[in-house]
């Protein structure tokens, strides 16, 4: 898979995620791919002060990422 299939599988699973985010007042964006395997995105509105916002980028983001994209190993939020 190279960088701009990567980049597309990527925000394809961020729209899978986003219905959910935006039902309760959050979004989420993609910042940056590093050595195709590290993610970074920037969880929005609600989201950045959700107490539970870890939890969902562990549960929800990373394993919908992986699901598109397997060779992923780290998702991280970004302020």
């Amino acid at each position: 898979m190279n960088t701009e299939e990567l980049t597309l599988n990527i925000e394809k699973a961020l729209e899978e995620i986003r219905p959910f985010l935006n039902s309760d007042g959050g979004d989420i964006k993609l910042i940056s791919i590093e050595d195709d395997k590290h993610v970074k995105v920037r969880l929005e509105g609600a989201c950045i002060s959700c107490s539970v916002n870890q939890m969902t980028l562990k549960a929800g983001v990373e394993t919908t990422i992986k699901k598109y994209a397997p060779q992923i190993e780290t998702v991280v939020n970004v302020a």
